[in-house]
């Protein structure tokens, strides 16, 4: 991080390809000197701020954040992990260094007493934002139509707004992360049900081929175009009907870029995210969510080499410390940048303006989804939980 951040007054918004992951998007409200402050101080700010807090604090960080962010955390984790966290701390404020969907999980997990807080409330997800309720039900008004809504059950990827979840548990659905993806499947198949699976198509295509489901079985609902672009035909015969949502960071990977890195290196073994397109999955030697691309490497033999198709935080980070300790040779699948534009708004400042405005007695930017939503999403992430 720069000694001295430059100001922006702009507040960018979006994500993708064309997103520019240094800029800083920043909160309005939080004074220019936090940005300006040299990161020797942020730091030393921050430790005696969590000191003086103590058990009423804990500071949750995805394993996509910047280092300088990650450096405050508490318990780093996936999304899995981090939502069992929250679910099980007594602390009266959860500052969740992740974005918006992950911060609404935490508020559904714990009690009325504590306080579920987003650092910076630009720090959204494009997925996400590819699904919302309105075009969920319409769709699952249409299916129900067709072939009775006792024949669906809906799943959303956790990467999903509390709405969603909601809806998964009013109509008997559950959630779902990377790392469960196929268990909870497997579950939902095992009832004779359509699933509905939103908002990440590469997840649901990769888990259900993984479990043996035939391709002519898996269908694709398109929001663009009427009735999704699908056949009753099609419909009445698919085991599973995908959304149309995507990750940008994990469709930045190409079958060329695993081409290349087999070139550089031939004993390289290939890694990737199930976000990632059916092709390059297909082409790697492994697949798996966060929690698990880092049990993988961290298993195999010294010195081996890794290309590895993620956020590049986790990859960098995983890099340092796999060279140093035993001698391994990891890089990111895409030598262009592959970041989380949208994790990467939550700056040092940000956690640092958060912990000192809790010492004031102040609660910032705390994310609380609505009694009802809230009830009914719980339904749908305890599920989770119990399959998982």
């Amino acid at each position: 991080m720069n000694q001295n951040i430059p100001i922006h007054t702009q507040t960018a918004t979006g994500d993708g390809p064309n997103a520019n992951p240094a800029d800083l998007f920043l909160q309005e409200d939080i004074p220019a000197r936090y940005y300006r402050m040299p990161l020797e101080e942020l730091r030393q700010r921050g430790a005696e701020a969590k000191k003086r807090l103590g058990d009423d604090l804990l500071i949750l960080c995805h394993h996509y954040q910047q280092d300088d962010t990650f450096w405050f955390s508490d318990i780093s984790g996936d999304s899995l992990y981090l939502a069992r966290q929250a679910a099980k701390t007594k602390a009266k404020y959860i500052v969740f260094c992740g974005v918006h969907f992950m911060v609404e999980s935490a508020d559904i997990i714990t009690s009325d007493g504590q306080a579920a807080i987003l650092p910076n409330l630009t720090a959204g997800c494009s997925m996400a934002d590819m699904a919302d309720i309105d075009s969920i039900e319409d769709c699952w008004d249409y299916l129900s139509d067709l072939v009775g809504s006792e024949k669906l059950l809906p799943i959303t990827y956790i990467n999903s707004t509390a709405s969603l979840k909601a809806f998964c548990g009013k109509h008997g659905g559950t959630v779902c992360t990377s790392a469960n993806a196929q268990k909870i499947l497997t579950w939902a198949f095992k009832q004779n049900k359509k699933v509905l699976f939103f908002p990440d198509q590469h997840l649901g295509r990769n888990s259900a081929k993984a479990l043996g489901v035939p391709a002519d079985q898996i269908s694709m609902w398109e929001r663009a175009k009427e009735d999704g672009g699908l056949k009753n035909e099609t419909i009445e015969k698919a085991s599973i009907i995908l959304w149309d949502g995507y990750c940008s960071v994990h469709c930045r990977f190409t079958p060329q870029h695993i081409s290349d890195a087999r070139a550089r290196r031939p004993d390289t073994k290939v890694i990737v995210h199930p976000e990632c397109p059916e092709e390059i999955v297909a082409m790697s030697d492994y697949s798996g969510s966060t929690s698990q691309i880092i049990q993988k490497i961290s298993e195999s033999k010294p010195g081996s080499s890794w290309a590895v198709g993620t956020e590049i935080n986790l990859v960098n980070r995983l890099a340092k410390e796999h060279f140093k300790k035993d001698g391994k040779l990891i890089d990111i699948l895409n030598p262009n940048v592959c970041v989380c534009s949208t994790m990467y708004r939550i700056h040092p400042a940000n956690v640092l303006w958060v912990l000192d405005q809790l010492l004031d007695g102040n609660i910032p930017n705390q994310i609380t989804v609505p009694p009802e939503t809230k009830k009914l999403a719980k339904v749908a992430i305890d599920r989770m939980f119990e399959l998982s």
